[in-house]
């Protein structure tokens, strides 16, 4: 079937230059729905636009083009690092991405700073930390540190270590400190066990292990008999976590093994970790947007998105097949770790059966998460077919948008838009908004919020959408656009008063359900009705509702603490010397918030433009 261009875009086709670089398709909201790179611009964009493509995918996403723009670079592995930067930031729909928008947690060494303390993180820095991840469960973060801590006492205090306090804290007699602060070990001694806790984690448990022993037995030698039994408690610590670690290899292999499996649109990757020649993890990773492409156009997306901001780089990736620009990707990974890296493909022998385990783990982990999703989704039904009946609506739910507040006496007011599709939450269509016209008034802040919202929705269809209100995420044009087939609010009768004003001032009453939901009894209101509505307590719906009151209701909390926060920091800041607006700005915008701020080292906080040395100390002096 021949298909030809819309005039405006014919015209962008005829002047596109034939270098290297990224090229970005927009939809007629603006929105970045595409990014892909080429070596000849020209040659790859226009490939779109044949009348012969017969990939469903990219028909699809050329209906929506709207406008192209490119970005010429000099190389190939500049085009790469390029498009990565712009998948990661935008998040375009047509693109294969990482399928969580949150940063996976790592654990964080503060290898800087004297003493180093050992936290968990979400944002690698280039502060001079080590970092050991990522995990995909911050459970397991927790657990793993938890093990660690009785091996390596480590610090988790703020105060200036001297050495010279009188008493140490409970953590010190509970022996999940070494004492630094009273001097019970000195900075080197310190510093070597933190050094060691490094290397455990890094698969090296073999060399520490013997140490420990040796240290027991002196210990028990010398009549210490309670030093020896700490000792003893440290290697069942170890044993716990080195009994889930298998020996791959003889050999001190330090490799990934990359595989994934797909099924009906759903793609997950499996990737095991192997460090002196243990297996030391494993974790899953899940992936949009794979739909219509090749195997190796997902594994190549997935390579370069997981090692943009991965805490190791390997020196062997092994993979279940080729991918078509292992060459640049190789250099990009050299850069990044230094040394040289090598993709491989194994045929035959140990490596190749490594790659088919993390497949049938890949396999397995696909079909148990797609039989939990199916179960789901099977709940999901039924709660949307109940609410449908039980609030008399014309269709069932399929988006559902609910609304909070929350200040603490009336101060630094936020309401939450959280959205769930299907039964699930869509996190991507979140919204916060910080109340702006009343103080310590519910209805007043719910009708101002509401009214905003349906506001962007009259822009986004007017084609002039703005999204000023969005705190902390990317900026995503569709979540206004799109009416709810079910809008809650939560707080009952008075604030569905409020919502059913906006609702007919912007002349959608009839368009969009709405219910109000009591926080005691749980009780549903519909306008005009007088009687509530109370759903049985076990049934689906009242579950999906449940779900949906509390996320908004955390999503709400977590936004006004960060502005809390935020307000805390900047009266701190007020009487500190040598900090006036402009650099009180830089460090909220830096830190963004007073604990964020207190952890920071000197260093770090000079490290902000515009902040010497002389007012990171007297800031460090000010939050001590």
């Amino acid at each position: 079937m021949s298909y030809t261009p819309p005039e405006n875009i014919q015209e962008i086709l005829k002047n596109l230059p034939t270098t290297a670089g990224v090229y970005l398709h927009r939809d007629k909201y603006g929105t970045i729905i595409y990014v892909g790179k080429a070596i000849n611009l020209r040659s790859r964009v226009r490939s779109y636009f044949h009348s012969n493509v017969d990939s469903v995918k990219t028909q699809r996403l050329r209906r929506e083009i709207a406008d192209i723009e490119t970005i010429s670079v000099d190389s190939e592995l500049e085009a790469l690092l390029l498009e990565n930067t712009l998948i990661k930031k935008h998040q375009p729909k047509y693109n294969v991405r990482l399928k969580d928008d949150k940063r996976y947690p790592y654990i964080k060494v503060h290898w800087a700073d004297p003493f180093p303390k050992v936290t968990v993180t979400r944002r690698m820095e280039r502060d001079g930390s080590r970092y050991f991840g990522p995990y995909t469960s911050v459970w397991a973060v927790h657990q793993t540190l938890d093990l660690l801590r009785k091996i390596f006492p480590y610090l988790t205090c703020d105060r200036t270590i001297t050495g010279q306090d009188a008493r140490a804290c409970l953590y010190y007699d509970i022996k999940l400190c070494n004492g630094p602060c009273i001097g019970a070990v000195n900075q080197q001694q310190y510093r070597d066990m933190i050094k060691q806790l490094m290397e455990f984690l890094n698969g090296k448990s073999e060399e520490i292990t013997i140490q420990l022993q040796a240290r027991m037995m002196r210990a028990a030698e010398n009549m210490q008999f309670e030093r020896a039994a700490e000792i003893r408690d440290q290697l069942k610590a170890i044993d716990k976590v080195v009994a889930k670690q298998k020996v791959i290899s003889s050999a001190n292999a330090d490799q990934d093994v990359v595989a994934f499996a797909r099924e009906q649109g759903d793609a997950c990757v499996q990737v095991f970790f192997i460090r002196y020649g243990k297996l030391i993890g494993r974790e899953y990773f899940l992936l949009d947007g794979t739909e219509g492409e090749t195997d190796e156009e997902v594994l190549q997306n997935f390579l370069t998105q997981f090692y943009d901001e991965a805490a190791h780089i390997p020196k062997e990736v092994l993979l279940p097949n080729e991918v078509a620009e292992a060459m640049v990707i190789e250099e990009w990974l050299k850069q990044k770790r230094s040394t040289k890296v090598t993709l491989h493909v194994p045929r035959r022998g140990q490596k190749r059966e490594l790659v088919e385990m993390a497949t049938r783990n890949a396999a397995d982990t696909l079909g148990t998460l797609r039989q939990q999703w199916a179960a789901d989704r099977s709940k999901h039904v039924t709660a949307m077919a109940e609410l449908q009946q039980a609030l008399n609506l014309p269709t069932p739910p399929a988006r559902i948008e609910c609304y909070d507040i929350s200040h603490t006496q009336g101060a630094q007011t936020v309401a939450s838009m959280v959205v769930f599709v299907q039964g699930a939450p869509k996190k991507s269509d979140y919204r916060r908004f910080n109340v702006q016209t009343v103080t310590n008034d519910d209805y007043g802040a719910m009708k101002e919020v509401l009214t905003r919202r349906y506001q962007r929705y009259k822009e986004a269809q007017a084609g002039e959408l703005h999204d000023p209100d969005q705190i902390g995420k990317a900026r995503k044009e569709t979540a206004w656009a799109i009416l709810p087939d079910l809008l809650i609010v939560d707080g009952g009768k008075g604030q569905l008063t409020m919502a059913v004003e906006v609702l007919r001032e912007f002349g959608l009453e009839n368009d969009v359900p709405v219910t109000g939901l009591a926080k005691q009894e749980e009780e549903l209101f519909l306008p005009g009705r007088p009687q509530s509505i109370l759903l049985p307590r076990r049934s689906e719906a009242l579950y999906l509702v449940q779900r949906v009151r509390d996320e908004a209701h955390r999503f709400a909390n977590e936004g006004h603490r960060q502005r809390r926060a935020k307000v805390g920091v900047a009266s701190i800041l007020d009487s500190v010397p040598g900090i006036g607006p402009a650099r009180r700005k830089a460090l909220l915008t830096h830190f963004g918030s007073l604990e964020e701020l207190r952890q920071a080292t000197e260093e770090e906080i000079a490290s902000v433009p515009g902040i010497p040395l002389e007012v990171a100390q007297a800031i460090k002096a000010h939050l001590a």
